[in-house]
């Protein structure tokens, strides 16, 4: 196979009148000259054009339980293949896939794979689904587009696992392609995303509410608890007041536990009481199905009818136990619960 990745024209860009190009992928809107590349590093300004340089090149596939994502209303229990490419357009102290995120060499990419091999494959394992993960998958978003577009016509569903960082023009091409996404609200203050992110928090509001009040996109969030830098209760109540305000009580939220990794080797590990404080706060606040993950609590992962009580999905760790549901019913009371379950 060629490399296509090479000669790969990109979308969501303007040439400027100093020769330079602007990406307008995502709210940084690199300016970009003549051999150079934006922050993400992937996107390339090549003889007047933006190239995408990752475009059918994959640091890997694994085959995961879909509960990693972690979706937990989105046929749980199901295989989803994984896969993603190098870079990101964040530039987060604490990644946790800080080896590719921050890849600065195309040495990561060991696989190739254009968008109808990647839906074949997953069609050959009998795999539901495939995630666009590990990196963000918003800076390879063509090549997301158009493998999601490839999967589709086999029947399988596509997963984003982003930190939403995407202005609103490529948002629409790229969410309205995703069966699921599990968006990474990683604090609450613009002070959080500046200082630990190099971002800015308002874009990533922007995509939350576009998912779930103008696409079909099935939507979960997860929120990294790191001490002292994101979990006063201030804050807590802060984004869980908006989440019921903006996007409802029935958008499961999971709060992560951190672990020292990249540069941010300080503070310790996040303790298992400023996970369950942050979920009770999102509890009193309405909202329906809260989640604790990277922490053994049982329980706290178990998905549980909010009209009966009845216990719906029992998990331990990444695996499936009781499953009481009908459906999209509590097997009980047959009560409606969001999301997409098994027939």
């Amino acid at each position: 196979m060629s490399d296509i990745s090479d000669i790969y024209e990109a979308r969501y860009w303007q040439m400027l009148e100093d020769g330079r190009i602007e990406c307008r992928l995502c709210p940084r809107l690199c300016r970009i000259k003549e051999g150079q590349r934006g922050f993400c590093f992937v996107r390339q300004h090549i003889h007047g054009k933006l190239i995408l340089t990752t475009y059918g090149r994959s640091s890997g596939f694994q085959l995961d339980p879909i509960e990693k994502k972690p979706l937990y209303h989105f046929y749980p229990g199901t295989s989803i293949i994984s896969f993603g490419t190098a870079g990101c357009n964040l530039g987060c102290s604490f990644c946790q896939n800080w080896d590719l995120s921050r890849s600065q060499s195309m040495d990561r990419m060991q696989a190739e794979a254009l968008p109808a091999e990647i839906a074949r494959l997953a069609k050959r394992r009998n795999c539901p689904s495939v995630a666009f993960t590990y990196n963000e998958p918003i800076i390879f978003s063509e090549y997301a587009i158009d493998a999601a577009k490839a999967c589709r016509e086999l029947s399988i569903h596509t997963v984003a696992v982003t930190a939403g960082y995407i202005t609103h023009e490529a948002g629409k091409d790229f969410f309205s392609s995703m069966d699921a996404a599990n968006v990474d609200l990683k604090g609450f203050t613009e002070q959080f995303y500046h200082t630990y992110c190099k971002a800015r928090l308002q874009p990533v509001l922007d995509t939350l509410m576009y998912i779930k009040n103008e696409t079909d996109t099935w939507l979960e969030i997860t929120n990294l608890l790191i001490p002292g830098a994101n979990d006063s209760e201030q804050e807590l109540h802060a984004m869980t007041d908006w989440i019921v305000s903006n996007l409802g009580t029935e958008v499961p939220l999971h709060f992560s536990a951190f672990h020292p990794a990249f540069t941010l080797q300080s503070p310790k590990a996040t303790p298992l009481w400023l996970l369950q404080k942050a979920r009770t706060i999102a509890l009193s606040k309405g909202i329906r199905y809260v989640y604790l993950g990277n922490v053994d609590d049982p329980g706290m992962s178990d998905t549980v009818c909010p009209g009966c009580g009845s216990l719906l999905v029992e998990r331990s760790g990444y695996s499936i136990g009781h499953y009481g549901l009908n459906g999209n019913q509590c097997g009980q009371c047959r009560q409606e619960i969001p999301g997409l379950f098994k027939g």
